[in-house]
């Protein structure tokens, strides 16, 4: 079968990795699956058009009931969707929004939501019945670079010191958008270094929004203790964050966050701000610490700081929890055999 695979697809980005790996998924049962960026399309008639050429496509998939969802409406090929975190954190919001998501909530053969958290919400904002959204958590599946230098990671970051090796480095992976919030923590991550040098954050990820881009390099530029990096390729991202002493998530909104479960994977600890997408996947003091407050990062950092058998714990629940609810193998499993329903569709209707 021929799927044509619409998401967002910002180079190094959340979106990205997921969809390429979904792609792979469908792929290896058979199929032929073209992932194409929403930013490629201006309306449901532009896609419309390009699942009509020659050979046709026979079904769709999208990442984000809005963004790439409502492109499919023209479609008269079976299609299913995947909830991303905006959708019902953020788009649901919009009278207007809504009402799109409902109609491709309505068309479509599948749904699928990351967390039975996000499916119920989904039900009840988007009067959907159950029996349509399934919920299958992200795969996560880590690998580092072989070849990576932390010195020079750290240095071409802006990190100017002697004692590279006893900084403790918060990473924040995100790419920069609004809503990953990236200067949430800088006034008091800035005043942390001047009393301790040893702390820093370093803010990595791709630039998504070019008005935020400049802000953050603006505020790192005057700021002591916080720093920008160049995004790195997966691999080389893994291998940094295996270096740092915790990985840091600062987002207003999350669906799921694969940087957090990375970190897990790679034995990591968490530090993640208290929202629903994160606090699904962080059970604090368990798997990882929340905070609600830039106040209490600081609390929660100093705490993880002081006390190893807390560190230790969370490290430890952090990889079963990963190994237990977020194997590539389950995933693989549900999305062909929900591809399968499209199949299926397809020579029923």
């Amino acid at each position: 079968m021929k799927l044509l695979f619409l998401a967002c697809l910002s180079p190094k980005t959340g979106n990205y990795t997921t969809a390429e790996r979904i792609r792979s998924h469908i792929e290896s049962a058979g199929h032929s699956c073209e992932l194409r960026d929403v930013a490629d399309f201006h309306s449901p008639s532009d896609v419309a058009h390009l699942a009509s050429q020659n050979p046709p496509f026979e079904a769709a998939l999208a990442i984000h009931l809005f963004k790439a969802g409502r492109l499919l409406l023209d479609l008269r090929l079976p299609f299913g969707v995947i909830f991303g975190g905006t959708d019902i954190n953020e788009d649901v919001k919009d009278e207007q929004k809504r009402v799109v998501m409902e109609q491709v909530l309505l068309k479509a053969r599948f749904a699928v939501a990351f967390t039975e958290k996000l499916k119920e919400e989904a039900e009840f904002v988007l009067a959907s019945p159950d029996s349509k959204i399934y919920v299958q958590p992200q795969g996560i599946q880590t690998e580092a670079a072989e070849q990576f230098c932390w010195t020079e990671f750290l240095r071409s970051s802006g990190v100017r010191t002697e004692c590279l090796d006893e900084l403790r480095v918060f990473l924040l992976v995100c790419g920069l958008r609004r809503v990953k919030d990236p200067l949430y923590l800088a006034d008091v991550f800035s005043e942390w270094h001047s009393e301790n040098l040893h702390n820093v954050l370093i803010i990595i990820g791709p630039k998504v929004d070019p008005a935020l881009t400049a802000e953050v390099e603006a505020v790192v530029k005057r700021a002591t203790g916080v720093f920008l990096a160049q995004e790195r390729s997966q691999r080389e991202l893994h291998a940094a964050m295996k270096r740092c002493f915790a990985v840091v998530n600062s987002s207003v909104s999350e669906g799921m966050s694969a940087a957090i479960l990375e970190a897990m994977d790679l034995r990591v600890p968490v530090l993640a701000r208290n929202i629903p997408g994160n606090a699904a996947v962080v059970k604090h003091g368990v798997t990882g610490l929340l905070f609600s407050s830039p106040q209490e990062f600081m609390h929660q950092s100093q705490r993880l700081l002081s006390d190893q058998e807390l560190r230790e714990r969370v490290v430890r629940n952090g990889k079963l929890y990963v190994e237990e609810h977020h194997t590539v193998k389950q995933e693989r499993e549900t999305y062909q055999r929900l591809v399968d329903k499209l199949h299926k569709a397809q020579f029923s209707a």
